[in-house]
This record gives structure tokens, C-alpha cells and sequence, in this order.
């Protein structure tokens, strides 16, 4: 089977990053629809792995970001992910941040993005997934929920449980997303005092709504890489005192670290791809130590190989999930780590 990623790359690279995007998107939805994408992807191998009561078809999932409004879940579950995670979705439609706010730095394999959370609502993203045939035919979907940017930081709980209670019916799980750089004050509720009480208010209002819809869906939390170590313990600490299922490490860096230098290196926003690796990988294995096997660790940052996806499971991590690789390497990223961790 032939990669072509590798020749239209160039040519998407001569774009504007977010121009790019969403012009891969639309011709993979239109790839999707014509029924090309079998004969042009191979798909993995199945690997099932189960966590957090949740079988998946094998530990390569897509990371957040990539679809915000779940408009190509169709799409991109026909690529072989083992899972999809859709969002950042908020309460309220919002727009984001200005144009530009997604950066390339092919010298690092990097992206800086400070996208903002732009989003058409949780209400459109959840009828979305139920019109996708990936969710109807059992394909897994996770929906990670955030804040409004108009939402003050002291009431961000009211938004982040009013999006859950939304995506309840429709999520294989959910994940709250407590760690864009690119929300003002939003990394604030890592800090003990913020983060108490937003988990105490999601574990009451999963326990009414687990009661209501005669289920429990796992909860997820979603952390930055750029965190402390008395921070990391004190972050799992309470993810078990709150009964959450798991923890997914980690969202982009502040750092700049490997990027200095290079243009748009001193953009503001998150840094993903290969330079937030190592430190990613740093808090997976911290969380590990820290946690034992109490709680699924799912590893995303800098997986651009497969052996960048077998280092992450190497220091903790359950499953894995993949972004901005994809800009790098393509579709084949996913079949190259599927068979990287089925050796496992």
C-alpha cells in the first residue's frame, strides 16, 4: 500500500497551519464518503486492551484537538484508531482566539497552537456523535469538556459539570480538560484549593447522573507536562480520593525548550509534537511511581514513532494517543504504533 502523506506534505506545509488542517479534513471526510479510505489505509491489526471497564480495539486513540466539533469522526475512525477523543467542546459556542494561532516548526517537529478553545457548543458536538455510524456502530468515543473563556475562573465547575451532564449520554468517557495553556488562568485549577473543588463538584454530579441514566462513565483528567513533582503527587492524591478513572499526560508545554531560535519558536500558546516528548514522558513515569496501578495513565506528547509510543507505555502509560505526529508522519503513524505495542 502506497504512503502518499510524504508528497502532499510539501504542498500542505506551504499553507497556513490551520488553513492546512482544514483542508486535510475535508478531503479526508470526502475520501471517507467516496469509500477510498479502505483501499488507501491500512488499518491495525486488533489489539484489544481493556481499561477503565472499556474494551478498546487496540491502545492508539486519537488526542483532543485535532476534531473540536466531531464534524470527521466518520473519517478519521476509518483510519484504524483504536478510539477517538473529540473537543475541547464547551458550554456556550465560542470563537477563540485570533487568526494566526497555529504555528509549524518542522525543524523541531513541532506545533505551537493557542487556538483558544474555538468551538460551535456542546449541543452541536453531541448531535454530531449521534449522527456519526462510528459511534452508532460502537466505535469509542470520548468527549473532553472545558470552560468558556467568558466564565470566570471561580465558577469554571459550573461549566465544566453543565458540559457533562450534556455529553453524558453520548460519551464512552469523559475527560475534563483542566490544562490548555490557551484559556486565561485555566492551568489555576491544578492548584489544590481550585482543583478540590471542581472534582468534588464533577463527583457529585456524576453520582446523580450515573443514578439517573443507570450508568457510570469514566472520568478522565487531563494535565499539563510543565508541573512540579509535589505537584504531580498532589494531583494524584486526589484524582483517587475523587474516584477519577483515569489520568491522561499530557496536554502541550509553556517551554520552549528545543525551539529556541527557530521562527515562530517564540510564539505564544502550547508546544506539542517531538519537544514536549521527553517531558511528557517525565510525568507519565512520575504519575506511575506515584500512583502504582491505581489509576490508567494514557500517554500523549511527542509520539512521532513507534518507539516513542513504546517509551510512553515503558514508563506507565495504558494507551496511547496521538496529534500532532499525524501532521508529521501521517496515517501511517497510527499502524506503525499499533504494531509497535502489539510486540508488547
Amino acid at each position: 500500500m502506497i504512503d502518499s502523506y510524504p508528497l502532499l506534505r510539501p504542498w500542505l506545509f506551504s499553507l497556513d497551519a490551520e488553513q492546512a488542517h482544514n483542508l486535510t479534513m475535508s478531503n479526508l471526510d470526502r475520501a471517507e464518503r467516496w469509500g477510498l479510505l479502505g483501499l488507501l489505509i491500512k488499518k491495525p491489526s486488533p489489539d484489544p486492551r481493556t481499561v477503565c471497564g472499556i474494551t478498546f480495539p487496540n491502545p492508539v486513540g486519537l488526542a483532543a484537538g485535532l476534531d473540536k466539533d466531531g464534524k470527521h469522526i466518520d473519517a478519521l475512525g476509518a483510519l484504524g484508531f483504536g478510539f477517538l477523543e473529540i473537543g475541547t467542546v464547551t458550554p456556550k459556542p465560542q470563537p477563540g482566539n485570533p487568526k494566526p494561532r497555529m504555528f509549524r516548526l518542522p525543524a523541531a517537529q513541532g506545533i505551537i497552537n493557542r487556538m483558544g478553545f474555538n468551538n460551535d457548543g456542546v449541543d452541536a458536538c453531541v448531535e454530531r456523535v449521534r449522527r456519526s455510524a462510528y459511534w452508532q456502530n460502537g466505535g469509542i468515543v470520548g468527549l473532553n469538556i472545558g470552560k468558556n473563556a467568558s466564565t470566570p475562573i471561580e465558577d469554571a465547575a459550573s461549566d465544566y459539570v453543565s458540559a457533562m451532564e450534556t455529553v453524558y449520554k453520548v460519551a464512552s468517557y469523559i475527560t475534563v480538560n483542566i490544562s490548555s495553556p490557551n484559556t486565561q488562568n485555566l492551568r489555576a485549577l491544578q492548584g489544590e484549593d481550585m482543583l478540590r473543588s471542581l472534582l468534588s463538584a464533577l463527583h457529585l454530579a456524576r453520582e446523580a447522573l450515573s443514578d439517573r441514566h443507570g450508568v457510570r462513565k469514566p472520568l478522565f483528567l487531563k494535565i499539563a507536562p510543565d508541573l512540579e513533582q509535589n505537584d504531580i503527587k498532589l494531583i494524584a492524591d486526589l484524582l483517587v480520593e475523587f474516584g477519577i478513572d483515569a489520568i491522561i499526560a499530557t496536554n502541550t508545554t509553556i517551554a520552549r525548550d528545543g525551539v529556541q531560535g527557530l521562527e515562530f519558536g517564540e510564539e505564544t500558546g502550547g508546544l506539542s509534537g517531538s519537544p514536549v516528548r521527553l517531558a511528557s514522558t517525565k510525568v507519565i513515569q512520575s504519575l506511575r511511581d506515584t500512583l502504582g496501578d491505581a489509576i490508567p495513565i494514557i500517554g500523549v506528547g511527542g509520539i512521532l514513532s513507534g518507539n516513542d509510543a513504546q517509551e510512553k507505555v515503558a514508563a506507565g502509560a495504558s494507551l496511547i494517543q496521538l496529534y500532532s505526529g499525524l501532521i508529521y508522519r501521517g496515517p501511517k503513524l497510527i499502524t506503525e504504533c499499533a504494531a509497535a505495542l502489539h510486540k508488547r
